[in-house]
Formats: structure tokens, sequence, C-alpha cells
């Protein structure tokens, strides 16, 4: 199987577009993060939503997670507050501390899929054929693909599973 048997259609943002808007999107989604795209419409890097997530709890929080308990639920329902008049751009890394998009090609194989996610840490990959985007990988679509439900304990889209002569 190859990367383009499991692309999709994925949305893409700008720096520009409102953070709320786009953490509502990947909500009802259910995306683990956004493809952000540059000045020249072309896709850049990743926003994952555990970005999102850092942005509306403060520091000292992330920092000791205990802390957490002093908030109550109030508190939680007014964190889409801090991401009111934000825009992606606000709620991005620097722009130095940001990766490259994650990018394979329509024909890697889904191993080669594994590695990039896996060495880039990020839950999307861009897929693409050429210069030109094609879609995107989830994190979710590859695992439904690579552990099926039901199934044999070898799973066929892992490629030729014969053992080395």
């Amino acid at each position: 199987m190859r990367a383009i048997d499991i692309t999709e259609q994925h949305p893409m943002v700008d720096e520009s577009t409102d953070a709320l808007e786009a953490a509502r999107l990947m909500a009802r989604l259910s995306l683990p993060g956004l493809v952000i795209r540059g000045d020249a419409k072309h896709p850049y890097t990743v926003l994952p939503a555990s970005q999102v997530l850092r942005f509306v709890i403060p520091t000292y929080v992330q920092e000791n997670p205990a802390l957490a308990r002093v908030f109550d639920e109030k508190a939680a329902d007014l964190m889409a507050t801090k991401l009111a008049g934000r825009t992606v751009g606000d709620v991005m890394p620097a722009r130095r501390e940001l990766a490259a998009v994650p990018r394979v090609n329509d024909d890697d194989t889904l191993i080669e899929v594994c590695a990039v996610m896996a060495s880039h840490h990020s839950p999307i990959v861009v897929v693409g054929h050429g210069d030109q985007i094609v879609g995107t990988i989830t994190i979710r679509r590859l695992l439904e693909v690579l552990f099926p439900e039901a199934g044999p304990a070898s799973n066929p889209a892992l490629g030729d599973e014969r053992s080395p002569a």
C-alpha cells in the first residue's frame, strides 16, 4: 500500500485564520492538527492541537500539572476566551522553533510514512506528487490502516512480508 492510497483532503489554514475557529475546526473534524500555509499558499508547517492547548493553559500549570486541580469547571469554560481575537499565527511557536512541514511522496510505502511522521513528531504529513500537494495523512488514518479492527496478524498494508533470504 502506498501513501496515495490513504491520502485524505485536509483543511489548510493561514496564519491570519482566527485561532478560535481553527480550534473549532479541529474539534469538529476530529483533527490532530492543521496544516499551515505560508505566503505563497504552500504548506510550510503543522500546528498540532497540543500547541493550541499550550497556548490556553498557563505555563505554571504546564510545568506542574497538579496545579490544574485549583481550577474549577468555570475556568475550563473560559479557556476559549484566550483564543478570542487571536490568530493562528499568535498561537504558533516562534518561526525559529517551527519544523518544516513533514512531507512524503504519493508513492512512498506506509513504513516510509510512519518513519517521517515519527521523526518529525507530527500527527500529520503532507502528501506530494512532484511539486503538487495531493492531500494529507493523519495519524488517525495511518493507525486505522496499520491496526484494523479485525484481520490477520500480518498486515498486507505494511508491504511485502517475506523473510529475508
